[in-house]
């Protein structure tokens, strides 16, 4: 069996950036774990092709909202695959397009625990086991914002724009923080991407209606953006630290 680079988990990594991720990931000679929360479906057959192109990989089901599944989570990885060199957080919701007066305590909570402190318990989970200062190698860590953290995604979802400007700043202070024990923190700012997560507001169609506002006159694939992921978590990426790279089209 050929040598890997090392283990990369990829939280919501069953489907759109994070199973593109996932993909690309694999190819790139990493063994993989998906984490998924509700779609089984989905991330077995993300095994399955991940497998058909030779790379090797497993599924944990995990609420990464919730500490005890983030600790399984990385036990199991501890367990099957070990070496961790890489996360990718991915996992994150929104909710139906709505104004902020409109919007319950639970609606806030529920978007603050999964894209923000599930971001949190992931990356403190990751550290622990990359720290050069804790018997690790050393790795990298990719948070996943959104253009919203930009713009205020204002009548939309200000919660969900609030959220992922919190990952940018954790990017930048957890960037700071780890550089020195060996593990780069970095972000990635996606714009409008083909995947199923807009329907999540009520509008399936809303990245089509918006695409004409994109300089680039079109939404971006899950691809394109896992490209910009990989290359992060990559040596290539070797002296980017606390760095946002927006892949938005313009917008």
């Amino acid at each position: 069996m050929a040598q890997t680079k090392g283990t990369v988990v990829i939280t919501g990594g069953s489907r759109g950036i994070g199973a593109a991720t996932a993909l690309l990931a694999a190819k790139a000679g990493y063994d993989i774990c998906i984490n998924y929360q509700a779609n089984e479906k989905a991330a077995i057959n993300l095994l399955e092709t991940i497998s058909e192109q030779g790379g090797n990989a497993i599924a944990v089901k995990a609420d990464i909202s919730q500490e005890a599944d983030v600790l399984h989570l990385f036990a199991e990885v501890d367990a099957e695959l070990g070496n961790l060199k890489g996360l990718v957080n991915c996992a994150g919701i929104m909710d139906k397009s709505s104004s902020l007066v409109d919007m319950d305590v639970q609606r806030l909570q529920k978007v603050m625990d999964i894209n923000v402190v599930g971001t949190m318990l992931c990356a403190r989970e990751a550290a622990k086991r990359m720290s050069l200062q804790r018997g690790g190698t050393g790795g990298a860590i990719v948070n996943i914002s959104s253009v919203a953290a930009k713009n205020g995604a204002a009548s939309e979802g200000v919660e969900y724009a609030a959220s992922k400007g919190a990952v940018e700043a954790f990017t930048n202070g957890l960037g700071r923080e780890l550089a020195p024990q060996g593990i780069r923190v970095n972000c990635v700012r996606p714009g409008l991407t083909k995947t199923d997560l807009h329907a999540l507001t009520g509008n399936p169609d809303r990245i089509h209606t918006l695409a004409p506002s994109v300089p680039l006159k079109r939404v971006a694939e899950p691809e394109e953006i896992a490209k910009a992921i990989v290359w992060l978590l990559s040596e290539e990426a070797s002296y980017c630290v606390g760095s946002i790279l927006e892949a938005g089209g313009g917008r």
